[in-house]
């Protein structure tokens, strides 16, 4: 259990460190972020509050499709949050347009080997996953990852939130790129 949750913890960490990328890029959040900023300005309520009841939501509507929670749940969400936070805390957003390009470019990649390493453990979706994977079937992950992160894009732009190239690109790419990385490490020979 000890490997498993030490797996997930650093590939949640890979995560954190994509989201950081991507934020300090600033052309553009994920359709998540996005949609909890946006009802979160709103409302009126802080970020974490609006975060923490969406990410109920999701996983409960998850769960109700036999998706069941487990440490990932929890681990995710947590470790994701505390390393986009040293992330940002570290990093500076950069003045010069290629700059932000770059950091956006290698953001995506970081996400998608991020995202499929702590659900290759097994050990339970984060919120944005776990609605994902729900609509697997009859949506495929590859595509349903990218019809959540839109939806979240339109809600959170609909409550004010401003969106960019780079929530376009986590809609259009993050699924397939996960699904392909996925698909990259389960052919890989296991070790011993």
């Amino acid at each position: 259990m000890l490997t498993v949750v030490t797996r997930l913890v650093v590939s949640c960490t890979v995560l954190g460190i994509g989201v950081g990328l991507l934020l300090t890029a600033a052309l553009g959040s994920d359709g998540y972020s996005t949609m909890i900023n946006g009802i979160s300005l709103a409302l009126e309520l802080d970020f974490w509050i609006v975060n923490l009841a969406v990410g109920i939501v999701l996983v409960g509507v998850a769960w109700a499709r036999g998706l069941r929670p487990g440490v990932g749940t929890v681990v995710q969400p947590v470790v994701v949050g505390a390393v986009v936070t040293a992330v940002l805390a570290v990093l500076e957003q950069p003045e010069q347009w290629w700059a932000r390009a770059a950091l956006l470019a290698i953001s995506l990649p970081v996400v998608a080997i991020g995202v499929a390493g702590y659900l290759a453990e097994g050990a339970g979706a984060g919120p944005t996953e776990a609605a994902a994977i729900a609509l697997d079937p009859p949506v495929p992950f590859r595509w349903s990852y990218g019809l959540v992160q839109g939806g979240g894009a339109v809600i959170g732009w609909l409550c004010g939130a401003a969106v960019g190239p780079g929530t376009l690109l986590v809609i259009v790419l993050l699924g397939p790129m996960v699904s392909w990385v996925s698909t990259l490490a389960r052919a890989q020979p296991a070790r011993h």
